[in-house]
C-alpha cells in the first residue's frame, strides 16, 4: 500500500492525462491501468486552444485523484499562481510542483523549486516536487515541508530509462521513509521495472504511454511491470557476483569411475 500525505493508495502507478489522440482513448488507458492517480497541466489545457472546462469534467469522471501540476511554469511566482488556480479548479491541495530550469532539457530549476515549496506548503498545500537525483536538493526540499519526493530517472519524454543508478540508489537509501516516486524518463515497462526493484514506492508516467501505438495495452503492460518489480524487491534478490556459482553443489555429489 502506498501512502502520500496520509492517503492510502493501492495503485503504484501514477498516469500523466497529455498527449492522448481522444479523451476515450485516456480513459481505457486509465481503466486498464489500475491507476488511482492522475496528473492535469491546468496551464497546458487552458493555453492549448481547447475546451478546458470539458476535459477538466472529464478527467473528473474517470473515478480517480487528480494531481494538479504546474507543468510549464519557469519561475517561483509562475509555479505558484499556477498551484493556487489549480486548487481553486480541482478542489484539493496536491500538488505536482515543477520550476523548469532548462528548456532543452527539462531539468528543474532547484533553487526555483525549493523557494515554491516552502511557499506553497506554507499555504496549506501538499507538494509533490518533481527534481533531480540530488540528495542535497531532497534535503531542502523535506525541511521546506515536502513529504513525498519526485526524482526523475532522465529528461522528460526522452524514454531514455534510468540514466544514473547509482544515484537513485543512494536516494532509496538515504531516505528510507520518504516516498519516492519517480518521475520523468522512462520510456519502457522494463524501466519501471528496474526503477521498483531498487525499492522506489511508484512510478509516473506519461509519454511512454500516451505517445505509445495501443496505449491503453501499454499502460496495462507498466502496471504489471510494476507489480513484477515491487514483488522482486519484496522478495529479496540475489545481487551480481563476480564469479560463477554452481546452482548444483560439488560437494557430496557421488562419483562414478
Amino acid at each position: 500500500m502506498l501512502e502520500l500525505y496520509g492517503n492510502q493508495i493501492e495503485s503504484h502507478l501514477l498516469l500523466g492525462t497529455a498527449r492522448y489522440p481522444s479523451p476515450a482513448v485516456l480513459a481505457e488507458a486509465v481503466k486498464r491501468s489500475g491507476t488511482e492517480i492522475v496528473t492535469v497541466s491546468l496551464r497546458r489545457e487552458t493555453a492549448g486552444g481547447r475546451n478546458g472546462g470539458a476535459f477538466f469534467e472529464m478527467i473528473r469522471d474517470l473515478g480517480v485523484r487528480v494531481l494538479p501540476n504546474t507543468a510549464g511554469c519557469h519561475g517561483v511566482s509562475e509555479a505558484v499562481l499556477t498551484a493556487k488556480m489549480a486548487r481553486e479548479v480541482f478542489r484539493t491541495s496536491w500538488i505536482k510542483l515543477e520550476v523548469i530550469g532548462n528548456h532543452d532539457t527539462l531539468q528543474p530549476d532547484v533553487f526555483a523549486l525549493v523557494e515554491a515549496a516552502r511557499i506553497l506548503t506554507d499555504d496549506g498545500f501538499e507538494v509533490f516536487p518533481y527534481t533531480t537525483d540530488d540528495l542535497v536538493v531532497a534535503e531542502r526540499l523535506l525541511e521546506a515541508g515536502c513529504r513525498v519526493l519526485m526524482p526523475w530517472c532522465a529528461p522528460i519524454g526522452s524514454a531514455a530509462g534510468p540514466l544514473n543508478l547509482s544515484a537513485l540508489r543512494s536516494m532509496r537509501a538515504h531516505f528510507p521513509e520518504v516516498p519516492l516516486i519517480v518521475d520523468a524518463g522512462i520510456g519502457r515497462p522494463s524501466h519501471a521495472t528496474t526503477v521498483m526493484e531498487l525499492g522506489f514506492d511508484a512510478v509516473l508516467l506519461n509519454t511512454a504511454v500516451a505517445g505509445a501505438g495501443d496505449p491503453a495495452a501499454m499502460a496495462e503492460a507498466f502496471a504489471k511491470a510494476i507489480d513484477a518489480g515491487m514483488q522482486a524487491f519484496g522478495a529479496g534478490m540475489l545481487e551480481p557476483r563476480d564469479m560463477a556459482v554452481p546452482s548444483t553443489p560439488v560437494i557430496g555429489k557421488a562419483v562414478f569411475s
